[in-house]
């Protein structure tokens, strides 16, 4: 990738192309196409969970049905990344045409399987699609919307993210429910519904994504690629295999060393590659990408773990049908829906982000204690609240993290910076459900066994026992079923059933409470987030061409040198001939941290930019105006009117110096004064 200098503004940079000036009504046609194909991608996730047992028995394939959910786990987390880095290199919009184009045709093909075999392959392909649907969207938002702006358009993002996590299990329970729909299994419309929605999607886009066009010349990471793919694949596969294989069994093992092989690999590969590196390491170094990545690892693990369980606990302990589990679930879209627009109007009026992921984080702690204190006969309105606590966290968490993310970063590298964050935060949620599931399946059996000791002896649990016609061995047989398929528990009296529900939500409990420590974990992390000022916001320069932790550009931009600063950010002071302002900067930069330091240095040469390109537009302005005065006076000459006509009809000589109304320069008027009499 080429690089622009240090001093170099990032406006003429060929590798950062101007932001383009939309108008709302043009942002809002791009944003439906946007929403479109990211609707598709969060959909998928949820409509697919609700029905793949359906499926696997259709298909003969019960055993395998994990490889379904596997294999497009595998791809889409894979391809992310890659997907944030061309993008960066060769621009956004092929990228994601391609992306839905792919998803496209995955959906049709996984439509017409015929084993479970073909599905898991099909799956594969669809998952290379879904991922470039979710980060190129927010990406390509961040081309187009300043950042204190952004967050406004993104709150839509997290209301389909919401939706789709509700209408996904409606839908899919609905649609795997019907033998037939058209003369076709129902099921396969799952797939299939992809297939106009995408074609709606694709014709938006290509109607009204128009984005500059990058033309430099780059180097593709491809040992990073292939790296990456070495490290992800086996720790995916044990994510998902790991609870039948046997954490430490000889397969899982030989993954664990496969992985740490392409880890140390990719290290090296991007270490190679420099700035050209799928994911460059320099970014790293700076504190809100690591932060930035760090607590959507976190929060993705308790986030995804803690939903994982909460469908199963509807369906098995209160009974309800996938449909009415999704319909159960509105409180969490509610939540996220109305956290989402109240803080993209909070960060648009005052342009500060970091309180809202704070008090999101600390909303879902809440939430997953909450959880865990839900036990069989808790009303549903107490979850529902619950629900809601976790929508509100959720809706004030996601959106200004990545949003803080973007700011950070370079333009050129906004791409990488917006697909990190969100492949973080895929492979915590895959790590997340991986580990709770683990917990639910290993303590459910001690928990079921405990609760059914207690309430053996009691009268009611005896006449259920009659009442069913079942004997201890008898009921052992029918609880060790209803293990693996739960609809058993529907065909027993009250009294039967309770205490498996009471030990499933003993498990459950279990999970909340371990996801509400790890949630714990990441809001001490987002403590950490800086507050660096919004790009559009007063007070905050366009993106320099450096990341944030490389305070050098723009410091050297500002006509400071590289030197001084690097001195000061260790804490010495350069050599000033001992002049009181000298002392006054090592007083102010004691003790402080080389990373804030930098940060701040950062921050502040964006500020003085700002304020001298704000001046430097004034200027222009001021030159214009007196131009078009200028011009308009000539034209009344031109008309006959005299000097004294003229001064009495203006009130003020006419003939006075350029610049007198606002102190502008003449090298600032000519300009805009041969411009505008070119434009007469």
């Amino acid at each position: 990738m080429s690089n622009t200098t240090a001093g170099s503004s990032p406006a003429h940079s060929p590798s950062a192309p101007e932001m383009p000036v939309l108008t709302h009504r043009q942002i809002l046609a791009i944003l439906y196409g946007l929403l479109l194909g990211m609707f598709l991608g969060a959909l998928d996730q949820t409509i697919v969970s609700t029905a793949i047992r359906t499926i696997a028995d259709d298909l003969d394939g019960f055993s395998l049905q994990a490889w379904a959910t596997t294999a497009f786990l595998i791809t889409s987390t894979i391809s992310t990344p890659l997907y944030g880095k061309l993008s960066d290199m060769y621009g956004r919009r092929p990228f994601f045409i391609a992306a839905i184009v792919i998803f496209v045709v995955g959906s049709a093909l996984c439509g017409i399987s015929t084993s479970m075999y073909e599905l898991a392959g099909f799956r594969a392909l669809q998952g290379l699609g879904a991922g470039g649907l979710m980060s190129l969207a927010l990406t390509i938002i961040a081309d187009i919307v300043p950042a204190r702006e952004r967050a406004r358009y993104q709150a839509y993002f997290m209301m389909v993210f919401g939706t789709s996590s509700v209408l996904g299990p409606i839908a899919g329970g609905f649609l795997s429910g019907q033998s037939t729909i058209l003369g076709l299994t129902g099921w396969r419309w799952i797939f299939w519904i992809n297939v106009p929605l995408g074609a709606l999607a694709l014709t938006v886009v290509l109607k009204n994504l128009k984005l500059p066009k990058r033309s430099t010349k780059h180097r593709i990471d491809w040992p990073g690629a292939l790296t990456l793919i070495m490290c992800l694949v086996p720790l995916l596969l044990v994510a998902e295999q790991g609870r039948t294989w046997g954490w430490f069994s000889a397969g899982s093992i030989a993954c664990y060393a496969v992985g740490l092989v392409g880890l140390i690999g990719f290290i090296l590969a991007e270490r190679a590659y420099g700035e050209e590196a799928l994911l460059p390491l320099r970014m790293f170094r700076g504190r809100t990408f690591f932060v930035g990545s760090l607590s959507s690892l976190i929060l993705g693990m308790g986030m995804f773990g803690g939903f994982a369980v909460l469908p199963q606990y509807l369906q098995v302990v209160k009974g309800s049908t996938p449909t009415e589990g999704g319909l159960q679930m509105l409180p969490i879209v509610l939540g996220i829906m109305s956290a989402s627009m109240i803080s993209g109007k909070v960060i648009a009026r005052t342009g500060k982000y970091k309180f809202l992921p704070v008090i999101g984080t600390g909303l879902m702690v809440i939430a997953l204690f909450g959880f865990s204190r839900v036990n069989a006969d808790t009303p549903i309105w107490q979850t529902m609240i619950c629900m809601l606590l976790m929508g509100w966290g959720l809706g004030g968490n996601m959106q200004p993290i990545i949003l803080a993310v973007q700011n950070a970063a370079a333009r050129t590298e906004i791409g990488v910076a917006t697909s990190s964050v969100t492949f973080f935060r895929q492979m915590g949620g895959t790590l997340g459900t991986a580990v709770f599931l683990s917990i639910l399946f290993s303590s459910l059996g001690g928990h079921i066994a405990d609760e059914y000791a207690k309430a053996g002896p009691t009268p009611a649990f005896q006449a259920g026992l009659a009442q069913a016609k079942l004997d201890q061995p008898g009921l052992q047989a029918t609880l060790a079923k209803a293990t693996d398929n739960t609809s058993i528990l529907s065909t027993l009296p009250d009294a039967v059933t309770h205490p498996f529900k009471v030990g499933f939500t003993d498990s459950t409990s279990l999970i909340y409470l371990v996801a509400a420590c790890v949630m714990l974990l990441g809001f001490i992390t987002v403590l950490f987030l800086p507050a660096l000022p919004l790009r559009g916001a007063p007070g905050a320069a366009p993106a320099g061409p450096g990341p944030e932790g490389a305070a050098a550009a723009p410091v050297e931009a500002a006509g400071a040198p590289t030197e001084a600063m690097a001195l000061t950010a260790q804490g010495k002071a350069p050599s000033t001939g001992g002049s009181p302002s000298s002392a006054g900067t090592v007083a102010a930069v004691d003790g402080m941290a080389p990373g804030e330091l930098a940060e701040r240095i950062r921050s502040g040469v964006q500020q003085a930019k700002a304020a001298q390109l704000a001046m430097e537009e004034l200027a222009l302005e001021a030159g214009r105006r007196e131009a078009a005065f200028d011009t308009a006076v000539e034209n009344l000459r031109e008309l006959g009117l005299d000097e004294s006509s003229i001064e009495a009809a203006l009130g003020e000589e006419a003939s006075a110096p350029r610049g007198r109304h606002a102190g502008a320069p003449e090298e600032a008027v000519e300009p805009a004064r041969e411009q505008l009499g070119a434009q007469n």
